[in-house]
């Protein structure tokens, strides 16, 4: 079977071995896959996590079940989690569950972008693997990981009706946070971008965003701007979906006194900048970092999928095979004329 395997910053696609199916395991044909900012990180730049496997984003069919399996048959549509924590942890009991061991160094073999996808016991028996509802295709349910991830940021801003918001990048999760927003009930949300394309991409979705190209206005019209639309007070809520730097320190600047950020985009490993944080304290800043999702999450994204309250599949503009997963990645990574890249089977 074709897998991409990523080494040292490489992506090679190989022919790998088809491992035997275990008792208490399910071999799952990958359908579809998204290109994810984590993905692009662990290729291009420098990520901080463990995992360096690529694809984890995957849904598909079920080919194989162990003897032991009973809940899942051949022929189920599923949502597979790589990651999933162990529910007894003191990261779990406190609700943090990205934090559990278990979660980081559990997955799913070889990696998400695979012709088959093996899922180990752990991952079945915790939750990892969900039906997708008869309604959602293949393309939309490969989104499910992705908006789960958005849900997560917003619930632990704790985002209220009529709240203002500052977005800082027109990405694919910049474009799920919009419309996540839209659906808790904001008020007025400013999005920033340096990509015209992603940017006239949001105003197709979401026409009343205020958006601007923060490399073609100059620097002392950008703060007017800002305020114009959120308010002279600055945003209730910032939420960075971009790995610049720059972004935070402008999040800090355009939000309100007694208001939050999230730190979203994932960050460079070793990335360093001068905070004042005298700043921080007189402003009352909460920062609050967000990384990954967890099962709560994932049936609220599959619900809110279901029940039409966001269309996700609108953000797919390309379609890639596995063995083209080098361009895949080179195509989100410019973004040229791109918003969600995916993986489908060969």
């Amino acid at each position: 079977m074709k897998a991409a395997i990523l080494d040292n910053h490489k992506i090679t696609v190989k022919d790998i071995v088809d491992p035997k199916t275990g008792e208490n395991e399910i071999k799952i044909r990958m359908k579809a896959c998204g290109i994810c900012g984590s993905d692009l990180e662990k290729v291009f730049g420098k990520y901080g996590m463990k995992s360096s496997k690529i694809g984890h984003e995957p849904v598909g069919e079920i080919e194989e079940v162990g003897n032991s399996i009973r809940e899942f048959k051949k022929g189920d549509r599923v949502f597979i989690h790589h990651h999933v924590p162990c529910h007894i942890c003191r990261y779990c009991m406190a609700g943090d569950f990205t934090m559990c061991d278990k979660y980081q160094s559990s997955n799913i073999e070889p990696c998400g972008l695979s012709e088959f996808i093996f899922v180990p016991e752990w991952n079945i028996l915790r939750g990892g693997v969900v039906k997708i509802p008869d309604s959602m295709n293949y393309y939309q349910a490969s989104l499910i990981e992705p908006l789960a991830c958005c849900l997560r940021s917003i619930n632990k801003l704790q985002i209220n009706k009529g709240d203002s918001i500052v977005i800082f990048g027109a990405g694919p999760t910049g474009l799920m946070h919009l419309m996540l927003c839209r659906v808790f009930g904001t008020s007025r949300i400013v999005l920033l971008d340096i990509n015209d394309f992603r940017l006239e991409f949001a105003k197709k979705i979401c026409p009343n965003v205020t958006t601007i190209n923060v490399e073609t206005v100059d620097k002392e019209v950008l703060p007017k701007l800002i305020y114009n639309a959120v308010g002279a007070e600055g945003a209730d809520y910032s939420i960075t979906c971009t790995s610049s730097p720059s972004a935070f320190l402008q999040a800090m600047e355009f939000t309100r006194r007694g208001g939050g950020i999230s730190l979203f985009g994932v960050p460079p490993k070793e990335t360093e900048i001068g905070v004042d944080l005298n700043k921080i304290y007189s402003k009352e800043l909460r920062v609050i970092p967000s990384y990954a999702t967890s099962e709560k999450e994932i049936h609220q994204a599959i619900s809110l999928m279901q029940n039409k309250m966001v269309d996700m599949e609108q953000l797919i503009t390309h379609k890639f095979r596995i063995s083209e997963s080098n361009k895949a990645l080179e195509c989100a990574h410019s973004g040229h004329d791109s918003m969600k890249i995916i993986i489908v089977s060969e």
